[in-house]
């Protein structure tokens, strides 16, 4: 049974940083892909940034410039750097893997950037 488990949320404000955490049960290269999601309250689910198994990556334009995804597999776990938050950030994120057809999620952490 593949978990994960994200930690690293928090209360930020504007302009500040936080590192995302995802603990996997299993090594994270096991995985063809790994991502991070965010929803925010009355809002749709929507991908944030993603990375393959060759280590290729992908970020919503939102995003791009301040967010950084990248994987440890020594650790089994992916990270979300976030870099100049802002108010739109405040979200819960949510860790996604997939391996085949087969997709598994996370519980979700809270990141709320405010001052």
């Amino acid at each position: 049974q593949v978990q994960l488990v994200e930690s690293g949320g928090g209360l930020v404000q504007p302009g500040g940083s936080l590192r995302l955490s995802c603990a996997a049960s299993v090594s994270v290269f096991e995985f063809n892909a790994m991502a991070w999601y965010r929803q925010a309250p009355g809002q749709q689910r929507e991908l944030v940034a993603s990375i393959v198994v060759d280590g290729s990556t992908d970020y919503a334009d939102s995003v791009k410039g301040r967010f950084t995804i990248s994987r440890n597999g020594a650790e089994k776990t992916l990270f979300l750097q976030m870099n100049r938050l802002k108010p739109d950030d405040t979200a819960i994120y949510y860790c996604h893997a997939r391996i085949l057809r087969r997709n598994y999620w996370g519980q979700g952490t809270q990141v709320t950037v405010s001052s």
